[in-house]
């Protein structure tokens, strides 16, 4: 289909207070929208002007990001030196109001844990072990990350979840293919276990497959879904419960390394879109991950450090060819932790046939 353009973000307030902080700290922003150059901002706020706009550039300053890591004591301190300093400082005012209209709203712990009471839908994996290991399977408004070497079932378990959700909660499914992996066959054989053939053919018609083979046409996508899911009235069962990116590594991995930076921004920019599509439009996300060696030759989930903090659940999945199961295990999660009052096993084994 067509791809959608985005909708721009709110105006920000064109109101400059008098006086600005030297210091300030900000809830996390957007990737793309703290990458907007300040010479772009110029007509909608005309204090931003070419004088405004070289004076931060002679300090490194094109970006709302590169205004973000500078250090304001001494920015502040050198506006204060120059002839048009009333003016400057009141061009930094205005920028740190605009800011304040790009992050998300800050919420007190209380608020965080209403959420957290309050979302607790969880969608079915198919798979009852997991299920069981899961505490209902994968919890809506998550990012989740499935982790495992090749050919240890990470498809296979994609395309269980996919099956499942589309014929359980009567909602949609989008799954993102990035390796050609993709298989109807194979649902089309899970969904015929017990179902009827009108049935399976329903359940099909909910499971939207895109081919995505780099990291730009996954923006679109997904900027498209984020669109979608922000303006449409959705009617019974049609509703998108699910998003699948099998796999995000393949996407990821070719922009890393070089020396540039680039490649953990979009990385981390990515990360952040998909933690609020989850967030904001109360789907569940899984994502697969594939290994790498890490210390002394033992294997490790790819993408590094920068990633492994972006996701809120990381699962990883290995397969014992021998006896044709598959152990799942976690290497984090916000809420499977020991206590005196409960048990919580390690691992959780199913059969994949």
């Amino acid at each position: 289909p067509a791809l959608i353009c985005r909708i721009l973000p709110t105006r920000p307030d064109r109101r400059a207070p008098n006086s600005f902080p030297v210091s300030t700290a900000t809830a996390p922003i957007e990737g793309e929208k703290a990458m907007t150059a300040l010479k772009s901002l110029e007509q909608e706020f005309p204090l931003l002007d070419i004088n405004f706009q070289s004076f931060c550039a002679s300090h490194g300053i094109l970006t709302i990001a590169d205004f973000l890591t500078h250090d304001l004591h001494s920015l502040a301190a050198a506006a204060e030196s120059q002839p048009a300093s009333l003016r400057l400082k009141e061009g930094i005012s205005q920028v740190l109001s605009i800011v304040d209209t790009l992050h998300q709203p800050w919420l007190d712990g209380l608020e965080l844990l209403q959420d957290a009471m309050d979302n607790k839908r969880v969608l079915s994996t198919g798979i009852a072990a997991v299920d069981s290991f899961l505490h209902g399977g994968l919890r809506v408004g998550q990012l989740t990350e499935l982790a495992g070497p090749s050919s240890s079932g990470k498809t296979q378990l994609c395309l269980r979840l996919a099956s499942s959700v589309a014929k359980m909660d009567r909602g949609s499914v989008v799954y993102v293919d990035t390796g050609n992996s993709f298989s109807s066959r194979r649902i089309h054989h899970f969904l015929c276990e017990n179902d009827d053939t009108g049935i399976v053919q329903r359940v099909m018609s909910r499971i939207l497959r895109h081919s995505v083979f780099d990291i730009n046409l996954l923006f679109n996508v997904l900027h498209q879904l984020e669109f979608v899911l922000g303006s449409q009235e959705y009617r019974e069962g049609c509703k998108v419960q699910l998003l699948i990116i099998d796999s995000v590594s393949s996407l990821i991995t070719p922009v890393l390394g070089g020396g540039s930076s680039q490649g953990y921004s979009l990385m981390t920019s990515l990360g952040v879109l998909l933690k609020k599509l989850a967030h904001e439009h109360d789907i569940a996300i899984l994502v697969t991950n594939h290994m790498v060696s890490g210390e002394r030759g033992n294997p490790k989930p790819a993408l590094g450090e920068s990633w492994k903090s972006i996701p809120h659940v990381r699962l990883l999945l290995s397969c014992n060819y021998e006896t044709n199961t598959c152990n799942i295990s976690t290497l984090k999660h916000p809420s499977l932790v020991s206590s005196p009052n409960s048990y919580m096993p390690k691992k959780a084994t199913e059969s994949f046939s």
